[in-house]
């Protein structure tokens, strides 16, 4: 069957559009899916600024626009008859964009025409089964499978520290079992997803130390994690501001001098790359988290520490299938909860201007439910219109029943009260 689907189509440098259209009939090799919801990412920004300058972003988007947003879940509609024994119309679905097919760099929402987050309706291409990319997962909450990609990025960091013994030359994969780590400007959506996962995953650190130079995200990052839970975890938590900081040798002294095993960092700033750099220990590994625009950036790094006390840095662009998996897994049993990092909430009319604006947004996640029209709001700002709106107070009640914090509830309101 073919469908009309409303879109946000990227057309070239700055330029997303909200169009309706009709997606064509589905091959035997794909599959009709509805998309629920899409957490809008930095990486979606930077593209729309770089245009076809982009890796993923086709050439000729002028003529032929893709859907945008990659970080989406969904229902799957109907399933091409190649897919009928793994597929079947009803599933909840969460996709893998990086599909990796063939070396090619083609993925949801940049190479695509007919899929990508930011639409009602999309045509899953047959590359995605191929490559295993399409998940189904069991939690009643979308959300969860919207915000499974980006948790394993998080996910996928943290597999890729690795670690090293004297004169044996073998990686001993993930951060230090019981080690000391160090997660810097990781106080905002990300660094929330890689606190609740150094708490809660199968390998976890002894100390783990955050820092920001935010103090309402410091704040923010202290109420979800409070210093009792990690206790329970086995882990001493520090979340601190290091604006007024003098010099390394605090954050240092957290570890006795004896360094970080692990530091990553989560922001392209190059004091923050030469500060992580400083406070490795012997065999630290520092990760760099965030891809920077600018392909000129860089840090000076200490070589003498290299050669003699075995540092090294990497990073990672994203998590693999494996760690997307993962990722369900660990919100389907509840070991994580991603709610955390969601402070906003919006309609897909609302996405344009939302990705055109990303880095001046203050706050965390962003995320869009497609179905609806609803300019992007602040949670903490639904009890204020509830004076005037009867369906904002009852989102705002449900929020407060919650902790404050998004939730399976609010979203099934939202999707019932908010339709377009």
């Amino acid at each position: 069957m073919s469908i009309k689907t409303r879109a946000v189509r990227f057309y070239g440098k700055d330029d997303l559009r909200l169009e309706e259209y009709e997606l064509p009939k589905i091959k035997d090799t794909e599959i009709l899916a509805k998309v629920v919801c899409d957490s809008i990412c930095m990486s979606t920004y930077k593209a729309v600024k770089q245009g076809t300058a982009h890796k993923r972003v086709p050439s000729d988007i002028d003529k032929n626009p893709v859907i945008v947003g990659h970080e989406f879940a969904g229902i799957i509609v109907e399933v091409g008859e190649k897919w009928k024994n793994d597929y079947k119309p009803g599933d909840k679905f969460a996709l893998q964009p990086a599909f990796n097919y063939k070396g090619s760099m083609k993925s949801p929402g940049y190479s695509y025409p007919n899929c990508g987050g930011d639409a009602t309706y999309i045509i899953i291409p047959e590359e995605a089964m191929l490559t295993g990319s399409l998940l189904k997962f069991k939690s009643k909450a979308f959300f969860h499978g919207a915000l499974a990609e980006p948790i394993s990025c998080v996910i996928g960091t943290f597999h890729s520290f690795y670690h090293t013994k004297t004169g044996v030359y073998k990686h001993d994969m993930g951060i230090l079992e019981g080690g000391r780590m160090a997660i810097l400007g990781g106080a905002g959506p990300m660094g929330i997803a890689a606190i609740d996962y150094a708490l809660h995953g199968d390998r976890r650190p002894s100390l783990l130390v955050v820092t920001d130079i935010n103090e309402k995200r410091i704040e923010y990052a202290k109420r979800v994690f409070p210093e009792s839970e990690a206790k329970k975890c086995g882990i001493e938590l520090v979340i601190l501001n290091t604006s007024e900081m003098k010099s390394n040798n605090e954050l240092l002294s957290y570890t006795d001098g004896k360094g970080f095993d692990d530091v990553l960092v989560m922001a392209p700033v190059k004091s923050l790359v030469e500060q992580g750099d400083s406070i490795l220990g012997k065999d630290g590994c520092l990760s760099f988290f965030a891809g920077p625009t600018d392909k000129t950036f860089s840090a000076s790094v200490n070589f003498y520490n290299i050669h003699y006390n075995a540092t090294h840095i990497m990073g990672v662009t994203g998590g693999n299938t494996d760690d997307m998996r993962e990722a369900l897994e660990l919100m389907d049993s509840g070991r994580i909860n991603p709610a955390a990092m969601i402070t906003e909430v919006g309609g897909l009319d609302s996405v344009a201007e939302t990705t055109m604006n990303l880095p001046s947004l203050s706050g965390g996640k962003k995320l869009i439910y497609t179905e609806i029209n609803m300019p992007l709001t602040a949670i903490s700002d639904f009890k204020k219109l509830g004076r005037e709106n009867k369906a904002y107070k009852e989102l705002a009640d449900i929020i407060d029943k919650n902790n404050g914090f998004w939730c399976y509830e609010a979203e099934k309101y939202l999707l019932e009260n908010f339709k377009v």
